[in-house]
């Protein structure tokens, strides 16, 4: 049974970003002592779907998100932490017995420096989140689809750099990543998690005041659950990408990096199947993103990526990833009233696949508007539609969907 994507497989849209004006009325958060803030929140938001199961077959339907939580920044003289946990509940009206949401999470960042921005000296950045999500979509009880079921997610990743001197700079990085679903195949369709373990780093050589020049490197081990249904393929999987470019350290408007190289990627311990297909895979990938500062209430930003990963819908298949993603934002009524406007293109092209009928390549074009308007320093209200178009070599996966949303922020 394969019918749509899991949101960690949907087309991710550029990160909404404010424009920024003479901001007022903005919550303060409750200051304890000179170094700490806390800031509670809570969300309440209703959304109409016209195409709640991703399908070409579509059914609509609508749902409330209530959404509470609370961040906290602590700040010393050359070091600071920040988090925050919440809770969030998913209620549909359609296959509510179901797909109802409970799920909670938690994020930490700590960022630690002895000199100033692009001053010589060490900087250092740490950071950690968790997220669980509880929801029992079975198939096997009237209505129930066996797309969403109990999954969670942990990431943590650690960035240490030296700033030599005034032109040299070099970095230091290692990343792991948790995506754990619940499979149980008499419930659920499957979906497929791995373990993911990334260590690398890059060189820097300034060559102006604006431009930077940079060589990046990494390595990766995954351990996978896609090949659990055939003991002849090996559950690890790695690669390795090597890129060179240019960047900005820092400007009063405009800024970028650009990267690209080759990226190498051997899937189930690579070498070629009983049938004789390949399973490593090479190819020119890249790294973007920029962002310029049009104006004092306009901005704009742009990424876009590409890389080689196991896949979460079908066993024994591995696919490549190319994505980009361009946002618009405009501050409004000084800085209370800000309109986005993003756009996205992911495609995943099926580099292996033990099966045929598996070969097939995704394309998802995702376009959003949004409107946030501070009525004051607690209050924020907001509105947003979306629309998504998925294009599919099997016509079966194809499917347009609408959603429109308005919701309340309440903060202090």
């Amino acid at each position: 049974m394969k019918k749509a994507y899991l949101t960690t497989l949907v087309a991710a849209s550029v990160v909404a970003f404010a424009a920024s004006a003479d901001i007022v009325d903005r919550p303060s958060g409750i200051k304890i002592g000179e170094r700490m803030t806390l800031r509670p929140y809570v969300s309440l938001s209703y959304t109409y779907d016209s195409n709640i199961d991703s399908s070409r077959k579509s059914n609509d339907g609508s749902s409330w998100v209530v959404n509470p939580g609370l961040g906290a920044e602590y700040k010393g003289d050359n070091w600071e932490i920040a988090g925050r946990a919440w809770y969030r509940y998913h209620a549909y009206d359609r296959y509510s017995a179901h797909i109802n949401e409970s799920s909670y999470g938690e994020s930490l960042i700590f960022r630690w420096a002895n000199s100033l921005p692009n001053e010589k000296g060490w900087s250092f950045l740490l950071s950690e989140s968790f997220s669980q999500v509880s929801q029992d979509d079975d198939m096997t009880e009237h209505g129930g689809r066996g797309i969403g079921r109990d999954r969670k997610t942990f990431q943590t990743a650690a960035l240490l750099e030296r700033r030599i001197n005034e032109n040299w700079h070099a970095a230091a990085e290692a990343s792991y990543y948790l995506l754990d679903y619940e499979n149980n195949e008499k419930k659920y369709a499957p979906l497929y998690g791995w373990k993911r373990t990334t260590v690398g780093g890059e060189a820097g050589y300034m060559a102006s005041k604006w431009t930077d020049i940079i060589i990046a490197a990494n390595y990766q081990w995954y351990n996978m659950d896609n090949t659990k249904t055939n003991a002849r393929y090996s559950d690890g999987s790695r690669g390795w990408t090597v890129m060179g470019g240019i960047a900005t350290r820092a400007t009063e408007r405009i800024s970028y990096r650009i990267l690209t190289g080759w990226s190498h990627f051997e899937y189930a311990g690579g070498g070629r199947d009983t049938n004789g297909k390949d399973r490593e895979m090479d190819g020119w990938t890249y790294q973007v993103s920029g962002r310029w500062k049009l104006s004092d209430t306009w901005n704009t930003m742009l990424l876009a990526t590409s890389y080689y990963q196991p896949s979460e819908i079908e066993a024994l298949s591995a696919m490549r990833v190319d994505s980009i993603s361009w946002g618009l934002a405009h501050s409004m009524v000084r800085g209370k009233l800000n309109s986005t406007f993003d756009i996205c293109y992911r495609r995943e092209s099926r580099e292996y696949t033990s099966s045929a009928r598996d070969d097939i390549d995704d394309d998802v074009l995702t376009a959003r508007l949004g409107l946030n308007y501070t009525l004051n320093r607690f209050i924020q209200v907001y509105g947003r539609v979306e629309y998504q178009k998925r294009f599919s070599d099997y016509r079966g996966y194809e499917y347009d969907r609408f959603r429109g949303t308005v919701g309340l922020r309440l903060t202090y």
